[in-house]
């Protein structure tokens, strides 16, 4: 099944139209592309935050490797 040519469209656009009316159509439009920025920036927020974290685990971990006494062997 692929994607719906010209006409199909265009009946699609008629039964949307009848179904909600000139005015709603707007209002929808915005409410769905508010509702996409707001996902994007979500997932834009997480993905900060989870990079975040990485730096901060990376950071402790040389810290770890820092504090770890070492032993001092002779051959």
């Amino acid at each position: 099944m692929g994607m719906p040519g010209g006409m199909e469209w265009i009946l699609i656009a008629l039964v949307v139209l009848l179904l909600f009316g000139g005015k709603k159509i707007p209002e929808l439009a915005k409410g769905l592309g508010s509702g996409i920025k707001n996902f994007k920036k979500a997932v834009k927020d997480d993905e900060e935050v989870a990079t975040t974290e990485k730096a901060e685990e990376i950071e402790k971990k040389a810290e770890a490797k820092k504090e770890e006494p070492t032993e001092n062997k002779t051959v």
